[in-house]
């Protein structure tokens, strides 16, 4: 389909152009055989001046002058070949005159060559209904249907010219085009053709005195104020409307990305999904406005069912169980409900609903196959799929731009439409691998900071006595224990100084089951916490573990699970940060909060230290076999804080 498209855009406007040239000419040559009198003249003059007077339709490239009642007048009174080149006259006047810049020479050509050759066609339908010498002889109102076919044949025709020439240059609908931007011109052309009318009978009556096209000149000027006014009434309701949609599209986008922030590893992925959408929905020919603007809200709101998702199922750095599936299948149709409550002028719901579909059928929440599947959400599982391959996620690191494409291939078919694949494979290249997501504001980067490599950390002059004086003391303490066990009671209410450190976890690691243990705990839920084991890249310690970067300030239930929800009070925050003896990694330590006192980053430097004096108690031998777990009792802190 697109093929045959690209062809007859070739074909079309040298064809319309040529026949064009053909009618011009052909006019041109009648004239000269059979020169028409002076009030042709007259009526050439009149179109010419009248051409200033144009009006451009709010929105679009689209023009139009009050100069149509003359050029219909001259094809009506003095013949087809007459109107053809009044009209070819005034079309390049307006060309000109409307051009800020200068015009390619194919838009001059079929500016020049398509109006004349729908008067043309309209001419010699009026001549062949009114008969050759119908106007001199026949009664008005047996020249009603010419006039009227006249009329509609020059609008229709010289319309929809315009209209697909536009729809070729800009890759939309010619129909949606003419409906938006045309339809609505149907009174210039059955005006024309009704002054047309007055003029045929006041020349009937007054034996063709020139005097009669002074009487008509000022009824187009009325014509064209009254248009004036109600385009203007136009351009203040398209500049409205536009207003509008801007400030729906950033009500969409930030609450889009307040809801991408709570995610904290695939920040930004709402934006680059939107971005990577919209180039493969032009790629594969989509360029009906409405299903863009749709695709553009639906890459942004996709993952608003999310909000019915709990967080620890959400961001599980691990498979998830099946029913733990199941409740995050559910995100497909709740977002579809709740945006089903908004009155969206494009169909956005189905493609969010839709969006986890396959194309065997095997996909949810309906199980719909093939093309009855919207092409929105076929678009949209492929992006979205590409992106979260090649993004890091707590239980893996990301996976090359050429793997996530195989990824891809090796799925088309059966999860994703071979068409949209195709497509997406053929314009890999081009897809930028940073793409310009804008950057969410101050309130959502703080929602969604995280201790990985772009966190601001707070350099020496940051720190305050307090900060310097914990520090002090967590060094101290931790030199002057005999064991990590030991230095864990007297460091744990230091932390307390600074931040929410209810519970603080040494998991340690054990090469050959290659786990991490909780083996030191102190503060409450000690005795619960201790022994609590981990796969090395599972949950939040895992991944921390695994990638030898800090996590601050995430959920609890994400790295102890169902654990939290038999405590209380329940861990709600914890911070994580990885132990090394040197280049050697022993151990993760994680420090949990049951207050609703989140973790910053000014935390992590102090719980830095701790892990770096930690390491220094714990025997090398201990990452081949930790020793027993065991819940660490707090010594009392000179501030007198009892944690256990």
């Amino acid at each position: 389909m697109a093929i045959f498209r690209r062809h007859v855009e070739r074909v079309f406007l040298p064809t319309v152009v040529g026949v064009g040239v053909i009618a011009v000419l052909g006019s041109l040559r009648q004239l000269a055989l059979f020169p028409v009198d002076e009030r042709w003249y007259v009526l050439g003059a009149l179109t010419v001046l009248s051409g200033s007077a144009t009006l451009r339709i709010p929105g679009t490239n689209v023009s139009f002058s009050i100069s149509d009642s003359f050029t219909m007048a001259a094809a009506l009174l003095f013949g087809p070949a007459a109107g053809t080149i009044t009209v070819a006259i005034d079309s390049l006047v307006i060309t000109m005159r409307l051009a800020r810049r200068p015009i390619p020479l194919r838009r001059v050509f079929y500016n020049a060559t398509a109006p004349p050759l729908a008067m043309w066609t309209a001419a010699h339908a009026f001549v062949w209904l009114a008969g050759p010498d119908g106007i001199a002889r026949a009664p008005l109102s047996s020249l009603i249907g010419p006039l009227a076919a006249f009329a509609a044949v020059f609008f229709f025709l010289n319309t929809g010219l315009i209209a697909v020439a536009i729809a070729f240059e800009q890759r939309i609908s010619a129909v949606q085009i003419w409906r938006e931007h045309f339809l609505g011109l149907w009174l210039t052309y059955f005006g024309g053709a009704t002054v047309a009318a007055q003029l045929i009978v006041l020349i009937q009556q007054r034996h063709a005195d020139l005097f009669v096209l002074v009487l008509l000149a000022p009824i187009p000027l009325i014509i064209y104020a009254t248009f004036r006014h109600a385009v203007g009434r136009m351009e203040d309701r398209v500049g409205h409307l536009d207003q509008v949609n801007g400030m729906y599209l950033s009500t969409i986008e930030t609450l889009a990305q307040a809801i991408d922030a709570k995610d904290q590893v695939t920040h930004g992925h709402i934006r680059r999904v939107q971005q990577y959408a919209l180039k493969l929905a032009h790629a594969l020919g989509i360029n009906d406005t409405a299903q863009i603007r749709a695709l553009e809200a639906a890459s942004l709101l996709h993952d608003v069912g999310k909000l019915a998702v709990p967080e620890h199922i959400l961001n599980k750095p691990s498979t998830l169980t099946p029913v733990e599936f199941e409740t995050m299948k559910r995100h497909a149709d709740v977002g579809a409900d709740i945006l089903s409550s908004i009155r969206f002028p494009y169909p956005v719901v189905p493609i969010v609903r839709h969006h986890h579909e396959s194309w065997d059928g095997t996909g949810y929440p309906a199980g719909l196959a093939g093309e009855a599947i919207p092409i929105g959400a076929r678009i949209l599982a492929v992006v979205d799929c590409f992106d979260a391959l090649t993004s890091d996620r707590p239980y893996r690191q990301r996976l090359s731009r050429q793997e996530a494409a195989h990824v891809l291939e090796t799925r088309s078919g059966t999860m994703y439409d071979p068409r949209v694949v195709k497509a997406f494979l053929e314009i890999f290249d081009a897809v930028d691998e940073d793409v310009d997501a804008a950057a969410p504001a101050a309130a959502l980067s703080n929602i969604a900071r995280t201790a990985h490599d772009e966190t601001l950390r707070p350099g020496g002059a940051q720190h305050t006595i307090e900060t310097l004086t914990t520090l002090f003391d967590l060094g101290f303490q931790s030199a002057s224990a005999g064991s990590p066990g030991e230095a864990l009671s007297r460091v744990h209410p230091v932390l307390l100084r600074l931040m929410p450190a209810d519970i603080v976890a040494v998991y340690l690691y054990s090469a050959d089951a290659d786990t991490l243990v909780a083996t030191y705990v102190s503060g409450s839920h000690a005795e619960s916490i201790a022994g609590t084991t981990i796969r090395l890249g599972q949950r939040l310690t895992g991944w921390v573990a695994a990638n030898r970067q800090a996590i601050v300030n995430s959920d609890a239930a994400l790295d102890l699970g169902n654990v939290t929800l038999e405590l209380d009070p329940m861990p709600l925050g914890c911070l994580s940060t990885p132990m090394c003896q040197d280049d050697d990694f022993i151990g993760v330590i994680t420090v949990y909060s049951t207050r609703r006192q989140p973790f910053t980053d000014a935390h992590l430097p102090v719980v830095d230290v701790l892990a770096r004096g930690l390491a220094g108690l714990i025997p090398p031998t201990t990452v081949v076999i930790p020793p027993k777990p065991s819940a660490v009792r707090v010594t009392e802190s000179p501030s007198g804080i009892r944690v256990h």
